[in-house]
């Protein structure tokens, strides 16, 4: 069957009718696997916000957000999917997930409302964490590392800010804390005759958070398009005072439980 050449003339227009064609021009990006990818946003605050925007602009279709808390006032100058009316009224999953898929109608964002301590269904082929404190980011850190799932841990304080990505048989969260990350894990205060974990207030500026959440989800298409190869092989800081950008070596802690675990030891 000979080819029409008309199909071969590339018309005035024609690259803007595709939602993805700028995506699709940087060579190594799958977007099928893109598309098809299962993602988990663990933290629906000013990180997961940004990091929830990017990947439903970028292409993934398939997201699940998890956070149990609700929307308060000082959320709003951080977070771009949050309204005044939204204030002690709804849940931050439920809303992000809401205004999220309206960007894409392409995209099916889900709202997973509790702890994600409480999560029962880990059937995903990338995790990315946007949490605030230790004990959360260790858990989903153990769970996605037994499974086999890379992990794309965020964090940001002040103008500061990190991003360590997981992946199977590398260096794991764990592995990277020191005595002063254990004790802050370990802190519990009760007041209620249950147990609860204090998290003090941390400074907070909208340009780390969407620095960092650029990051996350930057090294998530390399994962999602098979170039883990690619991926940050260490520990990326950035500092936003002095504008500059370092990593620092993560090796794997032999003695790590995870480590372990995996190895059935």
């Amino acid at each position: 069957m000979t080819r029409d050449p008309e199909d071969t003339v590339l018309r005035v227009g024609q690259s803007d009718s595709d939602r993805y064609d700028r995506m699709r021009r940087v060579g190594w990006v799958d977007m099928d696997a893109v598309h098809s990818a299962r993602i988990l946003v663990a933290g629906a605050g000013a990180l997961g916000n940004e990091v929830v925007k990017n990947l439903v602009l970028a292409g993934f279709n398939t997201i699940d957000v998890a956070d149990m808390d609700d929307i308060v006032v000082s959320n709003l100058s951080r977070c771009l999917f949050f309204r005044d009316g939204d204030v002690r009224k709804v849940m931050k999953s439920d809303v992000v997930a809401q205004r999220a898929s309206e960007m894409n109608p392409d995209a099916c964002v889900s709202s997973i409302p509790k702890r994600i301590q409480e999560i029962d269904d880990w059937d995903y082929d990338i995790a990315l964490g946007c949490l605030d404190n230790i004990a959360a980011r260790m858990h989903i850190n153990s769970h996605t590392y037994f499974r086999n799932i890379p992990y794309i841990d965020g964090a940001t304080d002040g103008f500061r800010g990190k991003v360590h990505v997981v992946l199977p048989g590398g260096p794991c969260l764990q592995c990277t804390m020191n005595r002063t990350h254990v004790r802050e894990a370990e802190k519990r205060f009760t007041c209620t005759g249950s147990s609860s974990t204090y998290v003090p207030r941390m400074a907070a500026d909208i340009t780390t958070t969407a620095v960092v959440a650029a990051m996350q989800v930057r090294e998530a298409i390399k994962i999602a398009s098979g170039r883990m190869d690619m991926c940050l092989k260490h520990v990326a800081y950035y500092n936003g005072e002095s504008c500059e950008m370092f990593t620092a070596e993560a090796s794997v802690d032999p003695g790590c439980v995870n480590h372990l675990l995996r190895e059935g030891v």
